[in-house]
Order: structure tokens, then C-alpha cells, then sequence
């Protein structure tokens, strides 16, 4: 892979993107993300806290009714302290959950983006085509799930100080590299073929997949992961087929 390939190239698609995100095309796709995305986070933060309040709720009682060497006012207390640190787990938690919940969200405007991006860089080319709204769905699950899981097996190494941060970094790498060029090739492959593309050249997807990371990592700016993702990766697997091509048409 040349140097140009994995620096210059990479370099010159994030700035695309970023440049592109607050154009006019692009303006109400970002806005409807956002939005959705936000809503989505106030959902599952106001369900957990409900949840999490009830079982301390629960479970105080239950203690004071069978210990009950306290006044009821000292139980109350210990509720409301426990109702509190799961606010601030929730809060904190969104944090971590933003990745998941943003590429779920990607998943509804993937072709909108992807459209917008070639033909404002790409007129000349054949533009891809439209996903299934399934098929988009269904790997924005998937992708929440296993985004889920990984973050579930990295929680334990965040006691050890910046280590499971990094953990966690170098997997939103992976999985927000993987997603978003899978979602930008099969605009113009089979699953199976975008898949082995991606194979082909995973280190430079999961580096590629670094940016959108770092860009996912930044409170508030975050929302409009799936934004600067999908474009980015359109030009991306753009830069990866010209190049697959350039070195069939040497053969």
C-alpha cells in the first residue's frame, strides 16, 4: 500500500467531509440525525434511570423491612444517593453508548448522505445504489449489538486508569471502520464483495476508522458521527476501488 494511499488520501477525504457537512444538501439530513439521535439518548438514558431508581427503590425497602435498624428517613436517604450515581452512570454511560447509538442512527440517512457526496464530487461516475431500508437497518442493529458487547468486555479494564479508554478507542477504530465502508461499498458491490474488500484492506479501514473515533469521542459534536462517517468513507472506498482498479488494469 503506498504511502499516498494511507496518508495523503485519508487526509485529503476527512477534509471532504468535514467540508461538506454544513452545506445546504447536507444540512437537513445532519439536522434530522442529530435530532434522532438525541432523542434516542434521552429515551434509553430516561428508561435506564426509571429502572435503576426503582431497584434501589426496591431494594431499600426490602432491606429496611428486614434489617430496619434504621429510621426510614436514613433509608430514604440511601436511595436517593444511589438514584443520584445511577444519574451520573447513566450520564457517563451515553458516553460510551454514543458510538452504538449514532451508527443506528447512520443507518436511516446512509443513502442521502452517500448521494449527496457523489454527486458533489463524483458527477462523472456512476452513482451507487440505494441500500434496502432493511438491509441498512439491519446492519445498523447488528452493528449497535456488537458495539454493545465489545464495550461490555472493554468496561472492565476502564478501572485500570487510561487503559480501557484506549481499548475502547482502538474498538470504535474497528467498528465504525468496518460499518461505515461496508455501508459506502455495498452502494456499488454485493455484501459478500464489500465485505472482502474490506478484508483486503483492513489495516487502512480500521486507521481510516480511527478518525471517525476521534470524531465520535468529542461530546456534542458527536451527533453528527454518522454524517462525516458516511462521507468520509464514500470517499474512502471511492479512493480503495480506483485503486483496485488502477492495479487490474496493470495486470
Amino acid at each position: 500500500m503506498t504511502a499516498e494511499l494511507t496518508s495523503s488520501g485519508m487526509l485529503d477525504a476527512a477534509i471532504k467531509a468535514l467540508a461538506q457537512m454544513f452545506t445546504a444538501p447536507m444540512r437537513g439530513v445532519l439536522l434530522k440525525a442529530v435530532a434522532l439521535a438525541l432523542v434516542l439518548i434521552v429515551v434509553i438514558g430516561i428508561g435506564l434511570e426509571r429502572l435503576f431508581s426503582a431497584l434501589a427503590e426496591s431494594g431499600a425497602g426490602w432491606a429496611e423491612a428486614t434489617y430496619g435498624f434504621a429510621p426510614h428517613a436514613a433509608w430514604q436517604a440511601l436511595v436517593w444517593v444511589l438514584s443520584f450515581m445511577a444519574g451520573l452512570g447513566i450520564l457517563t454511560g451515553a458516553l460510551f453508548l454514543m458510538p452504538a447509538v449514532t451508527a443506528f442512527v447512520g443507518s436511516f440517512f446512509v443513502d442521502e448522505i452517500a448521494e449527496a457526496v457523489e454527486r458533489e464530487h463524483y458527477p462523472a461516475e456512476p452513482q451507487g445504489r440505494a441500500l434496502p431500508f432493511v438491509r441498512a437497518l439491519v446492519e445498523g442493529v447488528k452493528f449497535a449489538l456488537l458495539a454493545l458487547i465489545v464495550y461490555a468486555c472493554a468496561l472492565p479494564f476502564l478501572l485500570l486508569a487510561g487503559f480501557g479508554l484506549v481499548i475502547l478507542f482502538l474498538a470504535n477504530s474497528y467498528l465504525l471502520g468496518r460499518e461505515y465502508f461496508e455501508l459506502a461499498a455495498m452502494r456499488f458491490r454485493r455484501p459478500d464483495e464489500a465485505k472482502t474488500l474490506r478484508k483486503q484492506h483492513a489495516a487502512y479501514v480500521f486507521f481510516a476508522g480511527m478518525s471517525i473515533a476521534l470524531f465520535v469521542s468529542i461530546p456534542i459534536v458527536n451527533l453528527a458521527t454518522p454524517i462525516f462517517a458516511m462521507a468520509f468513507m464514500v470517499h474512502v472506498h471511492k479512493g480503495l476501488s480506483k485503486r483496485a482498479e488502477l492495479i487490474e488494469a496493470r495486470r
